[in-house]
């Protein structure tokens, strides 16, 4: 038993008494049990009292999370703490060959965070080894989408600025014997390593490594002079064949690419790889910590052998488990797949989760960083649903965006017993329960729009809203209305109009009996712009199951049919004006900047009454509103229709 466990007290058997025991004279313990029992009799007789109500239990919202706790626990906390640091820098080292997607958040939260966290510095640095895939979109696209994020990067710089410096600590490690031209074909290295997975037999040497260094200096400068096409000369690094990690296998140091590329222009055939690359920048940006994914540990070993072969500054890196998220595809080839294929509108499809998607569906950038410090750090591989990432996202809009009344499928309600020209303004709370958010006045009118759901022709028990010969509240109007009858349409049958009595006492007097149910409600004066006319797209997840990728037939026939539905005769309420002068909600990280009134589409949110969360989309222009869910809302499993 550990020391620690708690032992708790038992009723003991009693001991069996031997022979010498003292016993108790019978006598005594005879008038001991009289007693005993007249104590019970008595305690019976006496009124017990009624046994405390359970007190039911404040629905008070969970302390928020610390917003540096990631910084000041776990793996980042040992990782400072392995490497005190008096300035800490960093780097965010992406390459510009498509745009960034949920899992990259983490990255970026986790250099930049924790550079800022420790006083430090982070860099961007754009990893521009391969002109071949790299376009200047995606370039922009990166340095806003941290920008997004609330962050700023000390210096933005490019691998291609050292592309003369690593040239040169290229031919000087041929000079050391630590490199070499090699001539194989794909084919025949991949024997070299053991084959796939190391099945087609013991490593062996590249006949070219021992070529004289020389040899292999003149080679190498031919390579870049254009001897060679492509995939005819590798220089490989002569690193540790006998060693059992993979990365210490002769890896390729410069390869051959015949392609202009975007900042050097033709000046090089040859460029670097990765592995060459990488932990050089670090060197010379003079990074402190080299922040990465597990997937780069076993590179740990290269990325150490290199700057020592060199003879330069050596960073420490360390790895971290990288974000994925299930039930979606994040792959850069089966994104450009479905954006080619036209099964999204482009890559900022807010079904999509890029982050250019997400901001386009509404979800604020304060929202995906709390959500990766709820994560954590720590160097497990950290596979999260989709539900979890929502839930996050639900419980960041409840606390700082405003509600408004919205009806996806609106239907007209017209109260005969009021005037035609009736208006009475309604005062709403932007929140209930913030009163900074402030309120905001709405017009009640003869005419006023319910949503279709909230209607029954054939009224049931267990259905607590608007019916023949039933109340209703209309949420913050004074007095409920009561449904008398309804319009029809004769081919469909489908309900055109309801007409309803508002239920205002006719003696003046505020007496009356409350409704059990209000419903949101828009009204209809054009005096106020009133009802506000929108196209709303409700976003489903785009695939069916959680492993897209193992779907029978592969990813593209795990699409879901339903993942896009649209409302296009929505009404909202004229509240919905002054968020958008207030935007953005809320205002913080890359959007607590905005000057008000520039302030993009996306950062219009607001929760629709019973509906969900929402904001405006690009495509909104003019009097045209367009508004995408962000997410739905989260709705108690008993909770009644």
């Amino acid at each position: 038993m550990d020391e620690n466990d708690e032992i708790n007290p038992v009723a003991l058997p009693e001991r069996p008494k031997k022979d010498g025991d003292a016993l108790e004279p019978r006598s005594n313990r005879e008038k001991s049990k009289l007693e005993k029992a007249q104590k019970k009799a008595q305690a019976a007789k006496e009124p017990k009292p009624a046994p405390a109500k359970k007190g039911k239990v404040p629905n008070v919202p969970a302390a928020p999370i610390d917003p540096e706790s990631m910084f000041k626990e776990g793996f980042l906390k040992s990782v400072y703490n392995e490497k005190p640091s008096e300035r800490v820098i960093t780097r965010f080292p992406p390459e510009p060959n498509g745009f960034l997607h949920i899992g990259h958040s983490k990255a970026i939260a986790i250099n930049f965070g924790f550079a800022r966290y420790r006083h430090g510095v982070c860099y961007l640095r754009f990893d521009d080894t391969n002109p071949e895939a790299e376009e200047e979109k995606y370039f922009t696209a990166i340095e806003d989408m941290i920008q997004w994020l609330g962050f700023t990067p000390y210096k933005v710089t490019y691998s291609s600025d050292n592309f003369d410096k690593l040239y040169e600590l290229a031919e000087a490690l041929i000079s050391k014997d630590g490199a070499y031209v090699c001539h194989c074909t794909d084919t025949e290295i991949k024997l070299q390593k053991g084959g796939e997975r190391g099945t087609a037999g013991p490593r062996y040497a590249c006949p070219h490594r021992d070529r004289p260094p020389e040899e292999s200096l003149t080679e190498f400068r031919a390579m870049k002079d254009g001897k060679y096409k492509p995939r005819e000369a590798f220089l490989r690094m002569k690193q540790d064949l006998t060693d059992g990690n993979p990365q210490m296998w002769d890896l390729a140091a410069y390869r051959i690419l015949e392609k202009p590329h975007h900042r050097t222009g033709h000046k090089w055939r040859i460029y670097p790889t990765y592995d060459f690359t990488h932990c050089l920048c670090d060197s010379f940006e003079d990074i402190s910590h080299s922040l990465c994914t597990t997937e780069f540990q076993l590179s740990r070993a290269s990325y150490e052998w290199l700057c020592d072969a060199v003879e330069v500054y050596k960073p420490m890196q360390r790895e971290y488990g990288r974000l994925n998220l299930t039930g979606t595809v994040l792959s850069k080839r089966k994104l450009l797949k479905l954006v080619e294929d036209h099964h999204v509108r482009g890559w900022d499809d807010p079904r999509l989760y890029t982050l250019i998607g997400l901001r386009r569906r509404g979800i604020p950038p304060g929202a995906i960083l709390s959500f990766v410090n709820e994560l954590g750090v720590s160097t497990a591989l950290t596979s999260i649903q989709i539900i979890r990432f929502e839930q996050s996202v639900r419980r960041y809009l409840e606390q700082t965006v405003p509600r408004l009344m919205l009806l996806l499928d609106p239907i007209p309600v017209i109260i005969d017993n009021l005037p035609d020209d009736y208006v009475e303004d309604i005062e709403l709370p932007f929140s209930p329960k913030d009163p900074s958010f402030g309120n905001h006045l709405v017009p009640f009118s003869k005419t006023v729009y319910i949503d279709r759901t909230d209607f029954r022709e054939v009224d049931s028990k267990d259905f607590f809203r608007l019916a023949p010969g039933k109340s209703v509240g209309l949420l913050k109007v004074p007095f409920p209305i009561k449904a008398t009858s309804v319009e029809k349409d004769e081919a469909s049958g489908l309900v055109t109009a309801v007409h309803a009595d508002y239920e205002k006492p006719e003696d003046g007097s505020a007496a009356f009996k409350k409704p059990k149910t209000y419903i949101q409600w828009v009204g209809s004066s054009p005096a106020h712009s009133s009802p506000i006319k929108a196209e709303v797209r409700i976003f489903n997840p785009l695939f069916r199951s959680e492993n897209p990728e193992a779907a029978e037939g592969g990813y593209l026939n795990d699409i879901n049919p339903a993942s896009e539905e649209i409302y296009p005769n929505a009404m909202i309420e004229i509240g919905l004006e002054e968020i958008k002068k207030r935007a953005p909600w809320p205002e913080e990280e890359g959007e607590k900047d905005v000057k008000k009134g520039e302030a993009g589409w996306e950062t219009v949110r607001f929760q629709g009454l019973r509906v969900g969360y929402f904001c405006m989309d690009r495509d909104s222009e003019g009097d045209k509103v367009v508004l995408n869910r962000i997410v739905s809302l989260k709705e108690d499993a008993g909770k009644g229709s």
